[in-house]
């Protein structure tokens, strides 16, 4: 395996590593700023490599920040690797899973996030956004960098395979078949409104957990898999 580097915006990387087993990328999102931020840290047994590629960046030392999506071993598996790499480094994630899950996961405290808060990193401003059980999980949310209007949306818009770094081509259709196979969104009520509130934010790059960093029409991809996964849950409970 190896980890590839992305500039997919002004000082926003991505990290990104090929898992043959698994038939998926597993990405990792760094804003570098004033107080660095990384978005998702990947399993334990990727931090070598992912760590090698964002010391190429900026010295390990040097990161502030660390969250990521929601608590799973792909996107904070390696949370506590991280956090003896770089000693001034403190996790922030969601009040609700600091309570339920990270306070007790990791080494030292978390700073636990309310909906909305902003992290101000320097000149760059990471807004914390509550999405629970978008796509899953009670703790679930995702990261605006509000200087560039990147979305760092976790697990939305999953794909399997391999993809390019940066893409506009499609990426709501593979969405689609990697929910036909896998089935990993929570369908309820709540979901293609969430996702139609993400895409009023007028993002212009979203960086995908499990795919490319996409940079064509994001508002639009954003509506347009909250309509595919409105009738998916029409059709479920139609029946």
């Amino acid at each position: 395996m190896e980890t590839t580097t992305t500039e997919i915006a002004p000082d926003v990387y991505r990290f990104s590593t090929f898992v043959a087993e698994a038939n998926l990328v597993m990405n990792q999102y760094l804003v570098d700023a004033e107080e660095p931020l990384l978005f998702h840290t990947g399993q334990r047994a990727l931090f070598p490599l992912v760590s090698a590629a964002v010391a190429r960046v900026i010295p390990l030392e040097r990161l502030r920040w660390i969250t990521f999506g929601h608590v799973e071993a792909d996107e904070c598996g390696s949370m506590n690797s991280w956090l003896a790499a770089a000693p001034h480094a403190e996790v922030a994630h969601g009040a609700v899973a600091c309570f339920v899950q990270v306070d007790d996961l990791a080494d030292r405290a978390p700073r636990p996030l309310q909906d909305g808060e902003v992290i101000a990193v320097g000149e760059r401003r990471i807004r914390h956004i509550d999405t629970p059980h978008v796509p899953h999980g009670w703790d679930a949310g995702l990261v605006f960098e509000e200087t560039t209007n990147t979305l760092l949306c976790g697990d939305l818009f999953t794909a399997f395979g391999r993809h390019p770094d940066l893409t506009e081509s499609d990426i709501v259709g593979p969405a689609v078949a990697a929910e036909g196979l896998g089935h990993p969104t929570a369908l309820t009520p709540d979901l293609a409104p969430t996702l139609r509130a993400l895409a009023d934010l007028e993002p212009t790059t979203l960086g995908l957990m499990h795919g490319p960093a996409y940079t064509g029409d994001c508002a639009g991809a954003l509506r347009e898999l909250a309509a595919s996964y409105e009738a998916l849950f029409e059709a479920r409970t139609a029946e």
